[in-house]
């Protein structure tokens, strides 16, 4: 299964910044993976002017000295910011010209070779591609900021899992040949189709996310297991107090027959203090119990609350892509069959619709692909046995 939504990489990051600093006059000395750019003064950006050392990696530089530029990075999250405030709307156009035949995975993974491919269009379709910054972060101390592409056909809401991948690879390769133009849908179906994309895309970082979201419990459980440690402290400390002032209080009641008028008196007056201060750490001490019984609610509260994730998922970028569809027809040939299969297809999207097994009715894919053609359609699941 296809991921619906498509990460932006490392070379796609490294290809796109410098074009862009480049298109707007900045300077860029590339040395393998350490960059120097130069923002001149007279250049009309919201980045900071001068000279920047890069390095261009996910890890941090062991000399702390340069900026990162990754899809993480800082740097690259103000290039990104920059460059949607000049265009944050477009549109292109994909068609055969530009792309290759995309072969499904249950095809690629099969042992039946194909011979041929021809894909007839028939009509053209509109969707958005949609660059979205996703930033997961806790009151306390993990946060993380990532890029996710998503493409969406804007009259069937079907999610399109590749053609966010054709986007990238067309407009930022270096041999880009396709142009973007005008925006030209409805601002209430864009914002529309924003809103319906949102659930696909978290559903496919959800992983991510909870891998943070582990990471942040993980810091809350040390956390409160610190504070239950404290808390155990208090305790022995409350308890030796109370064995030291009821001692004093024993000592007290002995030698009280054996004083003057005087000596009686303060004596007295010592051993309520002594009693009033035993009220009081007794008091605390049932308190304190009374919290760790179940489980210090309240601290647990506040602390699960500074770890708490908060999943903020911003549209950067929209371009409305227009495409083909049509059919693909694939010539099979397996030993001596051969064979045509024409399916559903999208220039740059890939075949639309799902091939089922004619023994059992079981979806082709990736993991169970296309096993024979020999007495129709058979899946690797029934091949195998």
């Amino acid at each position: 299964m296809t991921d619906a939504a498509v990460p932006v990489t490392q070379s796609t990051v490294e290809s796109f910044t410098a074009r862009y600093l480049q298109s707007i006059g900045c300077q860029i000395d590339i040395r393998d993976n350490e960059w120097q750019v130069t923002i001149p003064e007279d250049v009309e950006t919201s980045l900071t002017k001068g000279t920047h050392d890069l390095l261009c990696d996910t890890v941090r530089d062991p000399d702390g000295e340069r900026d990162l530029l990754n899809p993480e990075s800082s740097f690259f999250q103000s290039i990104l910011d920059d460059a949607s405030g000049r265009v944050p709307l477009g549109s292109i156009k994909v068609d055969t010209t530009d792309t290759d035949i995309l072969v499904p995975d249950w095809l690629k993974e099969s042992s039946v070779s194909v011979s041929d491919i021809d894909f007839t269009p028939y009509y053209d379709r509109s969707a958005l591609v949609i660059l979205f910054q996703v930033s997961v972060e806790t009151v306390s101390e993990y946060q993380q900021e990532f890029l996710r592409s998503i493409g969406i056909d804007t009259r069937s809401n079907e999610i399109l899992p590749n053609l966010d991948e054709t986007f990238l690879t067309l407009t930022q390769s270096e041999a880009a040949t396709v142009t973007s133009g005008e925006f030209t849908m409805e601002p209430k179906q864009a914002e529309r189709l924003v809103d319906v994309s949102r659930e696909p895309l978290l559903s496919d970082i959800q992983p991510q996310i909870d891998e943070i979201h582990q990471e942040a419990s993980r810091a809350a459980d040390a956390e409160l297991e610190e504070y239950r440690q404290l808390q155990r402290q208090r305790e022995e400390e409350f308890e030796t107090k109370i064995t030291r002032l009821r001692s004093k209080i024993g000592e007290l009641n002995e030698s009280i027959e054996n004083k003057n008028q005087t000596e009686r008196v303060e004596a007295l007056k010592e051993r309520r203090e002594c009693k009033s201060k035993l009220e009081e750490v007794e008091t605390e001490l049932k308190a304190l119990r009374r919290r760790r019984e179940h489980g210090y609610p309240d601290q647990q509260h506040k602390i699960r609350e500074r770890h708490g994730l908060e999943v903020v998922v911003t549209p950067v970028t929209i371009t409305e892509v227009e495409y083909e569809r049509g059919d693909v027809e694939f010539k099979l040939t397996d030993r001596d069959s051969t064979v045509s299969l024409t399916v559903g297809y999208g220039s740059g999207v890939g075949v639309t619709e799902e091939i089922d097994c004619d023994t059992c009715n079981q979806s082709l894919s990736g993991e169970n692909p296309l096993w024979s053609i020999t007495n129709g359609i058979q899946c690797g699941s029934c091949g195998g046995e």
